[in-house]
């Protein structure tokens, strides 16, 4: 079962979240159909998504991380709320492309050069967005990055997706571990050490290592306090009756021509690949509601 884990370490001077999601990842796949390469760029973003979504407060907050570069895939979409539930989607679930320079899953060069929008919807009169340039688009070093400048909160976040030979899911996960304003010099020197000499998370996913693990490597002796545990998981919160909301914002000229051809439409929702099937009676009774 996927689980988020809350941490803080040296005397509260660092927070931090380690997560395993190889079934959230897995069922993203699954519903999308997506290449090994998608696979693994989807699957980094609702990783991270996943514990910046556990980060906010309210019940009802909601964060939606779109990656949008000018590469093949045609961009990344996830949304979390604080509850550990995560959707997204990429633009091309077929994308393949040559493996890098290291023989890796190249997902920097499938998302390319643009930009990362986070916007944060905490129920206020205008949800916070906020974005900055991609970096190297491998979504680890970009996130990190977004935490620096938007939210000055000097961050390490690790996130990781192997891939089986079958083209299943076999690893994911990540953490996220982050300096509180008054930590000492002292603190984050060690943590810089201790990030930079740490190998890949999915190394220490097939060591069978647990989130806990994780943030008790990431950390060393520097007294790591588990303070909370999460369920996570991939959950769309679609339904026919949210679609039909969306059908009704049509105006009255784009309805009448869908039911003056006579055939029942398909909607489909792009988080979860769902399909919807609405019937002429079905369409002639949202048309009604424009008279």
């Amino acid at each position: 079962m996927d689980y988020i884990v809350r941490a803080t370490a040296a005397n509260k001077q660092i927070r931090a979240f380690a997560i395993t999601s190889r079934e959230m990842v897995e069922t993203a796949r699954k519903h999308h159909n997506t290449s090994p390469v998608a696979t693994a760029a989807l699957g980094r973003l609702l990783t991270g998504g996943a514990m910046m979504g556990v980060m906010m407060k309210g019940e009802k907050d909601m964060l939606t991380i779109m990656m949008k570069g000018d590469g093949p895939i045609n961009g990344v979409t996830v949304t979390a709320d604080s509850k550990g539930n995560v959707k997204g989607y990429v633009g091309n679930p077929n994308v393949i492309i040559p493996a890098n320079y290291a023989g890796k899953l190249d997902v920097g060069a499938a998302i390319g050069y643009g930009t990362l929008t986070v916007i944060k919807d905490m129920g206020l009169k205008e949800p916070y967005s906020s974005q900055v340039p991609l970096g190297t688009s491998e979504v680890a070093e970009d996130l990190t990055y977004y935490f620096a400048t938007s939210e000055q909160v000097p961050s390490a976040v690790g996130l990781g997706v192997l891939m089986s030979k079958d083209n299943t899911v076999k690893q994911a996960g990540g953490f996220i571990v982050q300096l509180m304003p008054f930590a000492d010099e002292e603190v984050i020197s060690k943590l810089e050490e201790r990030v930079n000499n740490i190998t890949s998370v999915t190394d220490m996913l097939e060591k069978g290592m647990s989130p806990e693990d994780i943030l008790q490597e990431v950390m060393g002796d520097m007294d790591v306090e588990i303070t909370d545990k999460i369920d996570t998981g991939f959950k769309c919160n679609c339904s026919k009756e949210r679609i039909a909301r969306a059908l009704s914002g049509l105006s009255k000229k784009e309805l009448d021509e869908i039911i003056n051809d006579g055939k029942e439409i398909e909607v489909k929702c792009d988080f979860c690949n769902t399909t919807y099937k609405f019937s002429i009676e079905e369409l002639q009774t949202l048309r009604k509601k424009f008279v």
